[in-house]
């Protein structure tokens, strides 16, 4: 049987030339340059704008957002950032709150819709959930898994060992189908890294699978724990399988000392995420990357108890990053984009990321020269393709 296969024509890639992209069964088969001859009336005109691959949203919590419904206003720290009050601020809006799985769609076509086809989401697994976050979620993976392809973190927001019955849910909810245990904070929030970490490596070894954990330890305290993550991560076995969110310790670090962590991090194979957050020192980009170390990034949290921001798009992002980070240069800007895109995919371990031959078909058109210009625009009018499949354009998801 001839597979059908679908031309998207006059396509702009990276190197600024005119591509034709023929995808067959959702993949990309043949990339060719423009030539003279006609392309096919059933082909898609991408009109000479910039193909680039889908955005991967590295760092989301796709059940506690309350975007698409009532406004909830932020309510601050009483005694500066400490996450055991957000938490507490967090369960109590949680309860107010519209239904889950609305909420959680609302979110989706919010992230769909500037360009974002693959996703890692947190969901809430511990003592004060259960595993009713993770059923929700689950079942919205299922409904949009022709949309978007989602990895689910069982993530322990009310900490493991202060938490009675969370170890045995986060291994319950692997089984369940959650993709990756989580950890929170283990000296600060636990009081007990060691503990905290026989568990989550323990699971980690019994399930199989791969490990994100949330750091949002300041100074010397973080950077002790990113040690001891990057020892056990070795000793495991587990480089490349192991990434830390957030990490704002490394931002407290002298340039020598993060230097010399930065090396630490890049022999385990860990990956950082960060979102650039505006109210938090974060890691020195430029300097991990010049090290070898894979930093990858996320909105983190879209109008939730944590903060009122987030537009789910990761192209903006890699604008906020940049823009953070200090950079000017088309190089600086290119890294920016790489953070959102194939950075992330190295970090979530994705198969046939990317344009080119063999690769899902899964792209964004942008109204941008090249690179750096659609880094410092964002400009919004898209056309978003999944497995070849138009599933957005104009900021709307198609149905």
């Amino acid at each position: 049987m001839n597979e059908i296969t679908t031309v998207f024509t006059n396509a702009k890639l990276a190197d600024g030339l005119l591509h034709d992209i023929h995808v067959a069964n959702g993949r990309i088969t043949s990339i060719e340059p423009v030539s003279s001859r006609k392309a096919p009336e059933s082909a898609i005109d991408i009109s000479g704008d910039l193909l680039v691959p889908g955005f991967v949203e590295g760092h989301i919590h796709l059940d506690t957002s309350f975007y698409g419904g009532k406004w909830v206003p932020h309510r601050p720290c009483t005694n500066g950032f400490d996450v055991h009050e957000r938490v507490a601020f967090q369960a109590e809006n949680m309860a107010k709150a519209e239904p889950m799985d609305e909420r959680a769609r609302n979110q989706l076509d919010l992230c769909i819709a500037s360009g974002t086809l693959q996703m890692r989401s947190h969901v809430m697994v511990d003592g004060s959930v259960g595993l009713k976050s993770l059923e929700t979620i689950l079942a919205i993976r299922e409904e949009y898994r022709d949309r978007i392809d989602i990895q689910l973190v069982a993530f322990p927001q009310s900490g493991i060992l202060d938490s009675p019955g969370t170890p045995e849910l986060l291994d319950e909810a692997i089984g369940l189908g959650a993709d990756l245990v989580g950890g929170l904070d283990p000296a600060s929030f636990d009081r007990d890294v060691k503990g905290h970490l026989d568990v989550v490596f323990g699971i980690a070894a019994k399930r199989g699978v791969d490990i994100d954990i949330h750091l949002h330890e300041a100074g010397t305290m973080g950077a002790f724990t990113i040690e001891e993550i990057c020892a056990r991560t070795v000793a495991l076995g587990m480089q490349g399988h192991v990434a830390i969110s957030h990490a704002y310790g490394l931002g407290d670090l002298a340039p020598d000392a993060a230097r010399k962590i930065a090396g630490k991090i890049e022999k385990s194979g860990i990956s950082i995420m960060t979102n650039a957050p505006g109210h938090h020192t974060f890691p020195p980009v430029a300097l991990l990357r010049s090290e070898g170390v894979n930093v990858f990034s996320g909105s983190d949290n879209i109008r939730d108890s944590w903060w009122p921001y987030g537009d789910g798009d990761m192209l903006h992002r890699a604008e906020i990053i940049g823009y953070r980070s200090g950079f000017f240069t088309d190089d600086e800007l290119a890294a920016a984009f790489e953070i959102v895109t194939t950075a992330g995919a190295r970090a979530l371990r994705l198969e046939g990321y990317g344009i080119e031959v063999g690769a899902k078909a899964d792209f964004v058109t942008l109204d941008a020269a090249h690179v750096p210009e659609a880094v410092v625009a964002f400009p919004k009018n898209r056309r978003v393709f999944k497995a070849g499949r138009l599933v957005a354009e104009g900021c709307a998801v198609l149905r």
